[in-house]
């Protein structure tokens, strides 16, 4: 779970460093190569490939794991611990999970599968993802919907990052501030990123 989460945390990085080539405000030029290159590079295209079956292994994991918690303890403890015992949101994360899962989902059908499937792209054509981006967040509530799974996304990450780290065996109680501190920021940035990328377009702060 933590060897799955961590190459997630990678591939998140990848994601919204190309995606913040929108913000070129160049009419898409450096987003839609940058895109080009992910989609007809072969080393990338083999890696897309782990990265699939590194989120499925990720989201059967989780569901094993939050199956097995529930079994183990059917009962609810007489007096509870609320935060003192643990953060909420570390509590719910296969809720979290199950939320960005379908966030996943929805965002693949809005611009990976059309990429992939597109009738011409055997051929070397790709859809233009940057004016795709510009006409479905035009959409108020896919902007909503957007906003809403990258924050549950920051509230799963709030818990994974350093979980992820600390399960692997790398952390130190002297330096498990700092890798909390390193969690908290990377949950903040990287989500918020996404969600200004969809109010960009929305608000026609892009060219």
């Amino acid at each position: 779970m933590a060897l799955t989460g961590l190459f997630l945390i990678a591939f998140l990085v990848v994601h919204a460093g190309l995606n913040a080539c929108i913000w070129a405000n160049d009419g898409g030029k450096m987003f839609n190569a940058g895109a080009h290159f992910m989609g007809s590079t072969v080393v990338v295209r083999i890696l897309e490939i782990g990265l699939m079956v590194g989120f499925l292994l990720h989201a059967v994991q989780g569901i094993m794991i939050e199956i097995q918690n529930r079994s183990k303890r059917k009962i609810g403890y007489a007096v509870p611990m609320g935060n003192k015992g643990s953060k909420w949101f570390s509590r719910w994360m296969g809720l979290l999970g199950t939320l960005v899962l379908i966030f996943v989902i929805i965002h693949l059908a809005h611009f990976w599968i059309p990429n992939r499937s597109h009738q011409g792209w055997l051929l070397g054509e790709e859809i233009n993802l940057y004016e795709s981006m510009k006409e479905i967040f035009q959409n108020p509530v896919v902007v909503i919907i957007y906003i809403a799974g990258c924050i549950s996304l920051a509230w799963h990450l709030a818990h994974g990052f350093q979980s992820a780290f600390r399960t692997v065996g790398v952390h130190n109680h002297k330096y498990l501030t700092m890798l909390r501190s390193c969690g908290y920021a990377f949950s903040v940035i990287v989500p918020l990123t996404f969600i200004m990328m969809p109010l960009s377009f929305y608000f026609g702060w892009l060219s």
